[in-house]
């Protein structure tokens, strides 16, 4: 699954439209890399998005098309 899309059904990013531009910005990485918004994702990647001053850091425990709102905050973990 692209970053983009991930972020936006694990409901991190509002948009993908916004995570797009984030990824484009340079603002996220994945595995301390920065990445395209094309860029293919998988279960254990660690992605770093920068929020202005603040820096948040997730790993990635699923990946799944389409999930209810409930079951978002399932498909990664805070670190």
């Amino acid at each position: 699954m692209r970053i983009d899309k991930f972020l936006k059904v694990s409901r991190i990013i509002k948009r993908r439209t916004v995570a797009n531009e984030a990824c484009d910005a340079g603002r996220v990485l994945v595995n301390g890399q920065p990445v395209k918004a094309s860029r293919n994702i998988k279960v254990g990647d660690r992605i770093e998005i920068q929020f202005g001053q603040r820096t948040v850091r997730i790993e990635v425990l699923n990946v799944k098309e389409t999930v209810k709102k409930e079951e978002a905050a399932d498909m990664y973990k805070e670190i």
